[in-house]
């Protein structure tokens, strides 16, 4: 089942063999209720139905003049139709008392009651008030500018559905049915470790062979689009003591654990080692390009995930496991959240069989619409690449690469900009990147 070597690495797994073992290894978190004004942005753990007609009553969608609409028919401008006005008014948030008959109107505004014995509204700009009476100057079918009562939903039908991302939309929904708490999932605790003597917090003085610690920082912002919790605990020296206490806490304290650096085969790589020693390493290595040492296993009841210290092959890494195990922890499809467009290829991608690349590119428009040229294949340690990159693109492990001309699908970081600006793309769910 596997199918190359990696550099030091007896063995690699297939990307999408690792995405099968977390998907047996990920528990889903135990829900939690919590008030309306705390659930933006969180995933809806139960279905949610309707407990009565939406609207409650027929009720008027113009202000107007409440009528039985045989009562119009034939009206117009040169024949218009005489109506009594009933005294008072149907205003919203009381009704008006009394049964409408044949012949009368009464008063009415948006959001009223529809009078008893009433079946539509004449607007106001098609009435002329005339004493005791109205005139009315078009005619009005039944129901015309009248909200229905279960017009927008009716009692029992479910209308959010568990898993669903609770955004303004829903959560009007849900203030409608008159919730004031909900059932929500609850968010994935991560706690991230940069490892390395080398590496200094921004804002420090770095020392000679120094250079700023990057990657944490990153993961914590995409843990949190991800629904997670995350806090960094900081940067831990490479030395087996200081690795194992920072890991064994951070394990006691999170459902995830993200250790960055260290993570290969080498004689300093020290985190698999201690890993291993403090729980069971599920796998290690993995045949993609970048974040060939990426591994993952279990610590407790924490998953933890063994990242390369290269920031790209990190971000990568992360895309292709982290974020779809904080998407099944929390109940939600997995699935890749960068819009995407098709594009055709402008330089041909080299590959290699049974692995699986990210390849930074960038995007234009051509002639027949956009298209993509490669930014970076290699170079896992060039972050400003990221930056350069308007996307990327997934050459799957049963291809050798991807031919000048040939049709891709570009993975947008972001809506475009510069030349690409303002072109529409495809924000539809779509199977995870890894």
């Amino acid at each position: 089942m596997r199918s190359i070597r990696g550099r030091g690495f007896r063995e690699l797994t297939l990307l999408g063999e690792a995405l099968e073992l977390l998907e047996r290894n990920v528990k889903r978190l135990p829900p939690q209720e919590v008030h309306l004004s705390q659930a933006g942005g969180r995933v809806l753990a139960e279905d949610v139905r309707a407990e009565r007609d939406s609207p409650p009553f027929s009720r008027a969608a113009m202000d107007g003049f409440a009528v039985r609409a045989s009562s119009t028919f034939g009206a117009s401008q040169s024949s218009p139709r005489y109506l009594r006005l009933r005294e008072g008014e149907a205003r919203a948030g009381s009704g008006w008392q009394g049964v409408l008959g044949e012949g009368e109107a009464v008063r009415v505004s948006t959001g009223a009651p529809l009078p008893e014995g009433a079946d539509a509204v004449v607007m106001l700009e098609h009435v002329n008030v005339l004493g005791g009476e109205i005139e009315v100057l078009r005619a009005v079918p039944p129901g015309k500018n009248v909200a229905l009562q279960g017009e927008d939903y009716r009692k029992g039908e479910v209308l959010l559905s568990a898993g669903r991302l609770l955004e303004a939309r829903e959560l009007a929904v849900l203030a409608s049915l008159g919730r004031a708490r909900v059932r929500v999932s609850t968010r994935p605790g991560v706690k991230v470790i940069a490892t390395g003597d080398e590496l200094a917090e921004p804002g420090e003085e770095l020392g000679e062979g120094m250079v700023y610690e990057a990657t944490g920082h990153a993961l914590v912002h995409l843990c949190r689009s991800a629904g997670a919790e995350a806090e960094r605990v900081g940067i831990v020296e490479d030395s087996r003591e200081a690795l194992e206490e920072a890991l064994r806490a951070a394990a006691a304290q999170a459902d995830v654990v993200l250790v960055t650096g260290a993570s290969s085969v080498g004689e300093h790589d020290l985190v698999p080692e201690v890993f291993a020693e403090l729980g069971r390493v599920l796998v290690h290595g993995i045949a993609m390009r970048p974040g060939e040492p990426t591994g993952f296993g279990r610590a407790g009841r924490a998953l933890v995930f063994m990242l390369p210290g290269y920031p790209v092959a990190t971000l990568f890494g992360f895309e292709a496991l982290v974020r779809p195990t904080l998407q099944l922890m929390q109940g939600t499809p997995v699935n890749c959240p960068y819009p995407a467009v098709k594009a055709v290829l402008r330089r041909k991608i080299a590959s290699e069989l049974g692995r699986r690349d990210f390849v930074r590119v960038r995007v234009s428009v051509g002639e027949g619409g956009f298209e993509a040229e490669p930014v970076r294949v290699s170079g896992s340690g060039v972050l400003s690449s990221m930056l350069r990159a308007d996307g990327f693109v997934v050459v799957p492990e049963n291809t050798e690469g991807v031919e000048k001309g040939e049709c891709v699908e570009v993975r947008l970081f972001a809506p475009l900009s510069g030349s690409c600006s303002g072109i529409k793309v495809k924000y539809a769910p779509a199977d995870n990147v890894g």
